[in-house]
């Protein structure tokens, strides 16, 4: 039998050679596009890096690099939608993708104020309570907390001989449809046969960190996420309804640390918990031992805003939510500008309850039971600060800067900040307290408060060129720094040691 030995730093674990092909060759995003009324593509970010090198004389990246980007462009009765859902980023010995999402909305309110919102998907986020919890069923700064990166991930190469996790990860675009009337939308993407790699994390605002050493590996058979959109002219609504499923742990491998030195693994599926080798050591499966442990499950997303000219402030009935902990899970975060007026609503209240399929008992899952989610504002520096989610927020920071077709003016206010986690209105984190390892299905509610415009149909979009290669310069930098910085933690890759 082979035993493991993992060293390095953060994501030295995930930063491993791998072999994703992308969904299918890539699209060309043009200025022009953002004057039609829709689209959905598959958009190669380094094909950019290249156009911007050669118009100035700069050095291209290789032309096997990829960074694959869905999207998805809705431009209708005055309500401009763009959406983001990652790929992969694709080099030429090394393969990432993690499930970030983002949507972008940008509209005139009633009184005509110049509105851009931002709501993130970051990552998913396991925990169980402590003696010392705060808030019971909700991962606060005093539980145990696990943080992840869900990835497709080929580790088989350091698992010679032995149960290893598979590298059978597929993502499948859910393409964009309409109604006859136009005034509802669906789109989506879904992530099959994730591997996750799990690290110890603090949320402390005063002290935000993790633990360097990986404590676990997991597959689990899908990350879906599912858009509807539904423009309501009567009431003045753009209403996008997110759906989510997280589906069952197939597999766990439990990295236990002797002497912060020598890793002792073992390895739990739904048949029982073994060896590396594949020796059965006990009957104990991954779900009686999630259950054992009271491990629940948790979404982390954020939420931004921007209005021309205004401020903002966000609440809950009469509480302020920003940098605050409290309890929304019963209705609705409002977000309203200096002199009163609503523009935004994110609501769990009306969709509180979650579906969780127990495969345990019910194989095909084609029954659930419905439990109450708990969703809370957190603070945000425990997060927003914390080295672990550096490669998320470097990635969505590259998603406003196509919002410079869509309203020039409002691009130059808002890049900074627009998904700046830092800068972020308010982070909410929806709790799933039943949990053992089973599928869930969950759909909070974000409504817009729009000036429908029925009589003008779509908005014309912006063709400045200057703009668009300003564009090109910076989603160029920001990605070739995070295809280095992947470079660099798998120079620190995973280390063995046979015994």
């Amino acid at each position: 039998m082979q035993k493991r030995m993992i060293i390095g730093m953060l994501l030295s674990a995930i930063f491993i050679l791998a072999s994703i092909q992308p969904i299918n060759a890539a699209d060309t995003l043009r200025p022009d596009d953002f004057k039609q009324e829709s689209w959905s593509k598959t958009i190669d970010f380094f094909e950019y890096a290249r156009y911007y090198a050669l118009a100035h004389g700069k050095t291209p990246p290789p032309e096997n690099w990829e960074a694959n980007l869905f999207m998805v462009y809705i431009n209708t009765s005055g309500f401009q939608l763009l959406y983001t859902g990652l790929i992969n980023i694709k080099t030429d010995n090394a393969s990432l993708t993690i499930p970030i999402q983002n949507f972008l909305e940008h509209y005139r309110t009633q009184k005509g104020k110049d509105v851009l919102m931002s709501s993130s998907f970051i990552t998913l986020l396991a925990f169980n309570d402590t003696a010392t919890s705060l808030h019971p069923n909700w991962p606060d700064k005093n539980d145990n907390l696990y943080a992840s990166f869900s990835l497709g991930l080929n580790l088989e190469q350091y698992f010679p001989d032995s149960s290893h996790p598979s590298l059978s990860s597929q993502t499948t675009v859910i393409p964009l449809t309409h109604s006859e009337d136009k005034l509802n939308w669906h789109w989506g993407m879904r992530y099959t046969n994730l591997t996750a790699v799990w690290w110890v994390f603090h949320p402390d605002p005063v002290n935000p960190r993790y633990e360097k050493l990986p404590i676990a590996i997991t597959t689990y058979e899908e990350l879906t996420f599912t858009y509807n959109l539904t423009i309501d002219p009567i009431e003045h609504t753009a209403t996008v309804t997110a759906n989510y499923v997280i589906g069952k742990m197939t597999n766990l491998w439990l990295i236990y640390w002797l002497l912060k030195i020598i890793p002792i693994v073992a390895h739990y599926n739904s048949t029982g918990t073994y060896k590396l080798n594949g020796e059965r050591i006990a009957d104990e499966t991954i779900y009686q031992f999630l259950e054992n442990q009271n491990i629940k499950m948790s979404v982390v997303l954020y939420q931004n805003s921007f209005v021309l000219n205004h401020r903002t402030r966000n609440t809950f009935g009469n509480l302020n939510v920003t940098d605050a902990e409290v309890d929304v899970s019963s209705g609705s975060i409002t977000t309203n500008t200096e002199d009163g007026e609503r523009i935004f609503e994110a609501s769990f209240g009306r969709k509180e309850r979650y579906n969780l399929y127990n495969y345990t008992a019910d194989t095909a899952e084609e029954n659930f039971d419905i439990y109450d989610a708990v969703t809370k504002t957190p603070k945000i520096a425990g997060y927003s600060h914390n080295p672990i989610f550096n490669l998320h927020t470097v990635l969505l920071r590259l998603v406003p800067l196509t919002v410079a077709h869509m309203r020039p003016a409002l691009y130059q206010e808002a890049k900074e900040r627009i998904t700046d986690m830092t800068r972020a209105d308010y982070l909410y984190i929806i709790s799933y307290p039943t949990y053992s390892g089973y599928k869930i299905e969950h759909d909070p509610t974000y409504t817009a408060y729009v000036e429908i415009q029925e009589d003008k149909g779509f908005l014309g979009g912006s063709t400045n060129l200057p703009v668009y290669l300003a564009i090109i310069a910076v989603a160029a930098i920001a990605i070739i720094g995070v295809v280095v910085m992947i470079k660099r933690k798998k120079q620190k890759s995973l280390e063995f040691v046979q015994t």
